[in-house]
C-alpha cells in the first residue's frame, strides 16, 4: 500500500524548507490558503518551530496575526511549543501578544503554565497583560502557581507594581488557594512574601490556609505577622 504524500502544511511543520518554498512558487495562492482547522503554512511553521520559513511568509506579506477556526495565532502556538526564535520573530514583526484563543488563552498564559521562562520575559517585555484572563478566570500567575514553576512565579512577581496577585478565578480562588491546595510550599511561601492574602475565601468558603498542610498552615502565619510588623 503506497504511503500517503506529506501535505504542504506538513512539510511547514517539519521544516522542509525547499520543499514548501517550490511548492509556493508554483502556487502563491498556497501563502494563505488555509487547512481544515483554519491554519496557514505561518501557523505550522511556527508551531514546528521554523524561524526561516516563518521570516519567509512574512516577507510575503502574510499577515503576522492570523487566527484559526480556535483563533489560534502563530504566536500562540510558538509560544505554547516554547519555539523562542519564533516568538522573538512575531513580536519584533508586530504580533499582538494579547491576543487569546476563544477559551481565553494567551501566549503568556500557555508559556506560564508550561514554563517557558525566556518566552515570558519576551512577551512581558512586549506589554504582555500579567493580568489577563482565560474564560475561567484564570492568570498566567494562577497557571505557574498551580503548576509548581516558581521560576515564572518569579518573574511575574518582578512585575508586582502591575501584578494582581490577589485577583480570583471563577472559582474565587488566588494563585495562593492554588499553590497550597497543590502544595507547593515554596510558591506558597513566596506568594505570601509579597503580599498574597492568606484569608481570601473562594466560593467554596475555603482559604488558602484551609487548603494548606500543618507545617504550612504555621509558616505562612509567620510570613504575614512579619508583613505587617
Amino acid at each position: 500500500m503506497a504511503t500517503q504524500e506529506p501535505s504542504i502544511y506538513d512539510l511547514a511543520y517539519q521544516g522542509k524548507v525547499t520543499a514548501v518554498k517550490n511548492l509556493v512558487d508554483e502556487n502563491d495562492k498556497l501563502i494563505t490558503q488555509t487547512d481544515p482547522n483554519g491554519r496557514m503554512l505561518i501557523h505550522w511553521s511556527a508551531l514546528g518551530g521554523h524561524n526561516q520559513l516563518v521570516q519567509h511568509f512574512l516577507s510575503l506579506g502574510v499577515p503576522v496575526d492570523p487566527e484559526d477556526d480556535t483563533n489560534m495565532t502563530p504566536l500562540i502556538l510558538a509560544s505554547s511549543a516554547g519555539r523562542e526564535k519564533v516568538v522573538e520573530t512575531l513580536l519584533t514583526e508586530g504580533a499582538n501578544p494579547n491576543a487569546q484563543t476563544i477559551d481565553g488563552h494567551s501566549a503568556l498564559q500557555y508559556a506560564a503554565s508550561k514554563n517557558w521562562h525566556a518566552i515570558c520575559n519576551l512577551l512581558i517585555e512586549k506589554n504582555a497583560d500579567i493580568n489577563i484572563i482565560d474564560k475561567r478566570g484564570a492568570t498566567p500567575l494562577h497557571r505557574a502557581a498551580s503548576k509548581g514553576n516558581i521560576e515564572i512565579v518569579k518573574l511575574l512577581l518582578e512585575q508586582e507594581k502591575k501584578l494582581q496577585i490577589d485577583k480570583t478565578d471563577m472559582y474565587g480562588n488566588t494563585a495562593l488557594h492554588l499553590a497550597c491546595e497543590e502544595d507547593r510550599q515554596d510558591i506558597a511561601r513566596l506568594l505570601t512574601t509579597h503580599g498574597a492574602k492568606i484569608d481570601v475565601t473562594n466560593k467554596e468558603r475555603k482559604t488558602p490556609i484551609d487548603l494548606a498542610t500543618p507545617s504550612l498552615i504555621k509558616q505562612l502565619k509567620k510570613i504575614t505577622e512579619n508583613n505587617l510588623s
